[in-house]
């Protein structure tokens, strides 16, 4: 398996797995309906469990830009590679939420909230303020990046399994981003990950789905630039410490 192809399958299965308990909370007439945040949160760090130990061993599982750009910038990673591997992230993204939509099809058919089908696919704030919406994905992207450095000691390559990230080692990082969703997660849902918001935004506008709304463009810049930013300033302050 080539490293763009690991990246699309390890950021499919996150997205489809973290998309998915969203719809399982969020829809009609599911079995998990109205289970929760907790539930949406270790959903989320399972998926982030189930991705990178598909994809860890091959592309070394960054299933994110702004862990990818964090990288570089840190000179962990090269910069050649850095648009390859965004492109395998939203084609990734793109289908795995397509999955949510094929596997929850006849929950979307029931339910009747656009706002509730929205945040099925994408993020949202809980108070409309973008300032203060893009500090927390600022914040958010920054505690993931910057404790990724020290989990995998910044040796995620294309060709060689990083430290941390195996099978066993993608536990840390996915209890990193349950303790994310749990603490900081209230504000905007964090996405801390340009593709994760963007694919599923993407599918949202163009799959046929009963009382879905607006796509919500207006907030779409707020998941893109935010994470790229914190993954930006954790990735300077690594290099700051060495």
């Amino acid at each position: 398996m080539s490293p763009f192809m690991a990246e699309l399958l390890g950021t499919m299965l996150l997205i489809l797995l973290g998309d998915g308990v969203v719809a399982n909370v969020l829809l009609n007439d599911t079995k998990g309906n109205n289970g929760g945040w907790i539930v949406i949160t270790t959903g989320w760090a399972l998926g982030v469990f189930v991705g990178i130990t598909v994809a860890g061993p091959i592309s070394g599982a960054h299933l994110n830009p702004a862990v990818t750009i964090g990288l570089a910038i840190a000179g962990k990673f090269a910069w050649a590679n850095v648009l390859h591997y965004i492109i395998a992230q939203l084609l990734g993204a793109m289908l795995g939420a397509f999955l949510v939509w094929l596997m929850y099809y006849d929950h979307f058919q029931r339910t009747n909230k656009a706002d509730s089908i929205l945040a099925v696919f994408c993020t949202g704030p809980a108070v409309r303020n973008y300032v203060s919406n893009i500090a927390s994905e600022i914040i958010g992207a920054f505690v993931l990046v910057f404790v990724v450095f020290y989990v995998t000691g910044a040796e995620i390559t294309p060709s060689k399994t990083p430290i941390g990230l195996g099978a066993v080692g993608a536990i840390p990082v996915a209890f990193l981003v349950w303790a994310i969703g749990l603490s900081l997660g209230g504000t905007t849902g964090y996405a801390i990950n340009p593709v994760r918001d963007l694919g599923p935004r993407i599918m949202h506008a163009l799959l046929p789905i009963k009382s879905k709304g607006t796509s919500d463009w207006a907030y779409a810049w707020i998941p893109i630039a935010g994470p790229i930013i914190g993954a930006a300033i954790a990735a300077l302050l690594y290099l700051l410490l060495q």
